[in-house]
């Protein structure tokens, strides 16, 4: 039987600290310190996998906790314990690496479940650093970056697919990073020390494809002054990827088709078979299937192709990984260019976090650059982002980043916990939630929670 999961308490009230422990044991082994240095002091002998603390103690508070254990390998989950007047500070600890938190007094149901998802992703989370840190170890995929639900899948994808024969489907936005999934499946094959070959259809005529697929014979057409080889043949014993498959017309599509049924086809102008061994690998940033109902690609083609999808999600899908992504390209994109900035200011990544991403990963990375090229020294600051992210004030309010969204699903949320400890009861929620009547009044009109006060009318 494997050991029970450890939860370190640290809570400077202890009947709180005592009352979380007694709830917890049982089906977690619990430790507690009542403040911040004695939870350091223990996790310098001992291991936890989920720390829950305080947010507000005497001596060292929970903002300060976090940073220390950011700094762990490997670090715990940090949940924090807060009051509701200092919600929008545990969102910033969110910000800066804290899992999640709950208002005081706690909600045992709720940190049970929250405990529970914490260290079913901690595990992925853990696992897909394992993973990463061996393709970068073994392959150099440094740049596929992601601890994010949507990225482990990837992951997962990739560990699977990639020691088989099989052919793949990468579907995503432009920028999603295709060509580096196609590379790590490569990579992590069998056909490691074979070539890797990109294509990237759209950018060659129809005419000059099929040559450049296939190659020609000597004299096939003007300019033929000698036979050469196509990219198929080139990728013999390795990975042909094709970027943006879905721009190939009809005619190369059946070609195509063939290669993948009989591992053999004619160079242009030619009329001997020419065997090969070649994983193919497609991708494409349009609705394939959509494409086939429309008549515009082959259905037959298609199925050939989609023996395995892989779906990467649009930035914006990528919750957390954003923050990831930009320390991890200000990191690398620095030292490339000889700037030593160690970090970028809150504000910065306020609004970082506030931009829709329409270019994905490539588009961070480029603002990212950007920025590192003009900035100064220190920190990055919301003076060194593009003209388009620098958006003032009022125009931010228009638009509500992540975090500010974030925040107001957690005050809404609590105003619902509170209401329903209290029968619906105005003035008693209101007074837990240490707020006016007429602000908790004017909050249930905010959120439309119309059903929650009806029943009160005290």
């Amino acid at each position: 039987m494997s050991a029970k999961p450890v939860i370190l308490i640290v809570d400077d009230e202890k009947n709180t600290r005592e009352g979380l422990a007694r709830a917890l044991r049982g089906e977690y082994a619990v430790a507690e310190a009542e403040n911040g240095l004695r939870a350091l002091e223990w996790l310098d002998a001992h291991s936890a996998d989920v720390v829950l603390t305080d947010l507000r103690m005497p001596g060292m508070d929970g903002m300060a906790l976090l940073s220390r254990l950011l700094a762990r390998d490997p670090r715990p989950v940090l949940i924090l314990l807060t009051a509701y007047g200092s919600i929008e500070t545990a969102v910033e600890a969110m910000k800066r690496g804290a899992y999640d938190f709950l208002a005081k007094p706690v909600n045992l149901d709720r940190l049970e479940l929250l405990l529970k998802r914490a260290l079913s992703e901690g595990r992925l989370g853990e696992e897909n650093r394992r993973l990463k840190a061996q393709l970068e170890e073994k392959y150099g995929f440094e740049n596929i970056v992601g601890e994010s639900p949507a990225m482990q899948e990837v992951f997962h994808t990739i560990r699977q697919v990639a020691p088989t024969r099989t052919t793949v489907l990468i579907q995503g936005e432009s920028g999603t990073g295709k060509e580096l999934v196609a590379r790590a499946l490569h990579q992590c094959s069998p056909r490691a020390q074979g070539p890797f070959v990109p294509v990237h259809c759209a950018s060659l005529a129809p005419t000059l494809l099929e040559s450049e697929l296939f190659g020609h014979e000597k004299g096939a057409f003007t300019g033929a002054v000698e036979r050469r080889r196509g990219r198929f043949e080139l990728a013999d014993g390795g990975t042909l990827f094709l970027d943006e498959i879905s721009e190939i017309d009809a005619s190369l599509q059946v070609k195509i088709l063939r290669v993948l049924e009989e591992r053999r086809f004619e160079r242009v102008g030619g009329t001997q078979p020419v065997d090969v061994d070649v994983r193919l690998v497609a991708a494409t940033n349009r609705d394939l299937k959509k494409m086939v109902e429309e008549g515009r690609f082959r259905e037959d083609l298609f199925y050939r192709l989609y023996v395995v999808n892989l779906a990467l999600p649009p930035l914006r899908e990528r919750d957390g990984d954003i923050v990831l992504l930009a320390q991890h390209y200000l990191k690398t994109l620095s030292a490339e260019h000889g700037k030593p900035l160690n970090g970028i200011t809150p504000e910065a990544m306020d609004a970082l976090l506030a931009h829709d991403w329409p270019g994905n990963v490539r588009e961070l990375r480029n603002v990212i650059e950007r920025m590192v090229v003009l900035g100064n020294g220190g920190k990055l600051t919301v003076r060194d982002l593009p003209p388009s992210l620098r958006a003032p004030a009022a125009g931010r309010a228009e638009t509500e980043s992540r975090a500010g969204r974030r925040l107001r699903d957690a005050e809404r949320r609590l105003i619902e916990d509170a209401l329903r400890r209290h029968k619906g009861s105005r003035i008693r929620a209101a007074a837990d939630l240490g707020i006016s009547r007429r602000t908790l009044h004017r909050k249930l009109n905010e959120y439309g929670l119309r059903d929650l006060r009806a029943g009160e009318g005290r």
